[in-house]
């Protein structure tokens, strides 16, 4: 219970107080994750502040092992080789342990699948990631096998095409048809300012551009323009960046539950099939499908697709059937 001086603290202060023998950094992780509760909710702001006489309670797991374990998940492997792994990835699927999901990540499979020959750069919690991909987000994700290849895919992620030849093209189903055929949102990205697990367009943050074209429009009940298909290409890698980024041109993705909350009702519009596709996709519609790097090694251009996974062109499907 918190006590008559510790009134109006910061949350993250006083549990840091009451329990010395956990680190700042790992309060923080674990009120993120929602283990921190407060009149039976979860709490997930660090400086959120208390009153006197609140009741906190922390749910705190077994200390997980420092070094994640290969665990035998299945991969969708598209191109491997001695230095590069490029997987296309489901939804669902964490890429790296962190908080709430210490195993049955992407690592844990790429440890089963690769042994030791991961590069060992990313640490032992990231090894060989050089980018990520949401949980909920599918599609193409590079990984490097040793340290030769970590370094140079690293740079190429860095760049973005800008000197170099790396491209990466997302589809994603957005709300609302914008009033373009293509464009570019260029606006810096930043951890949002009071829901933290979010990310935000904000003066000052990270330089963010990303291209849009409009590659098909649909329709709803009344016949009248609801969403959109497009082709997303990033110039930079920011976390959440396409989800932030089309919500701030007031475009968010369907299904996306962090950035387009008050598109919720906008599902009311669509025909049946479609609102029952929406239902099911259970996810931000967004779909990793292009990837061009140069190999590592031999410097060769290599070019991968990957189509739409199922749910997605269900949901496809069932709104050009409203057309």
């Amino acid at each position: 219970m918190v006590a008559g001086d510790e009134g109006s603290a910061r949350l993250d202060r006083v549990l840091a107080a009451r329990l010395p023998e956990l680190s700042r950094s790992r309060l923080k992780a674990l009120i993120l994750a929602g283990a921190v509760h407060l009149k039976g909710s979860a709490v997930r702001d660090p400086a959120y502040h208390v009153s006197p006489g609140d009741t906190i309670t922390i749910d705190v797991p077994e200390a997980a092992a420092p070094e994640p374990k290969g665990e035998e998940i299945a991969l969708d492997i598209v191109f491997e080789d001695d230095d590069i792994i490029v997987i296309n990835k489901p939804k669902g699927l964490v890429v790296h342990p962190a908080a709430g999901h210490e195993t049955g990540t992407l690592v844990n499979a790429l440890i089963a699948h690769c042994g030791t020959s991961l590069s060992g750069i990313g640490g032992v919690r990231r090894p060989g990631i050089v980018h990520r991909l949401d949980k909920d987000t599918t599609g193409l994700m590079v990984v490097a096998k040793n340290d030769l290849a970590h370094a140079s895919l690293s740079a190429q992620f860095a760049d973005h095409g800008r000197t170099g030849q790396m491209r990466r093209g997302y589809m994603a189903f957005a709300w609302g048809v914008p009033g373009r055929h293509r464009g570019t949102v260029d606006a810096p990205i930043d951890r949002h300012p009071y829901a933290r697990e979010k990310m935000a367009v904000r003066q000052g943050g990270r330089e963010a551009v990303t291209h849009w074209e409009v590659l098909e429009s649909f329709a709803g009940r009344d016949g009248k323009p609801i969403a959109t298909l497009l082709a997303c290409e990033l110039e930079t890698g920011r976390t959440h960046q396409i989800r932030v980024h089309l919500a701030h041109i007031g475009h968010p993705l369907m299904g996306d539950a962090v950035y387009g909350p008050h598109f919720k009702t906008k599902a009311n519009q669509l025909g049946p099939e479609s609102q029952a596709a929406l239902a099911a996709l259970g996810r931000q519609a967004l779909h990793a499908y292009l990837l061009v790097l140069e190999h590592p090694r031999s410097g060769e251009l290599l070019h991968w697709e990957a189509p739409l996974p199922e749910d997605l062109l269900l949901l496809q499907s069932a709104l050009k059937a409203a057309l």
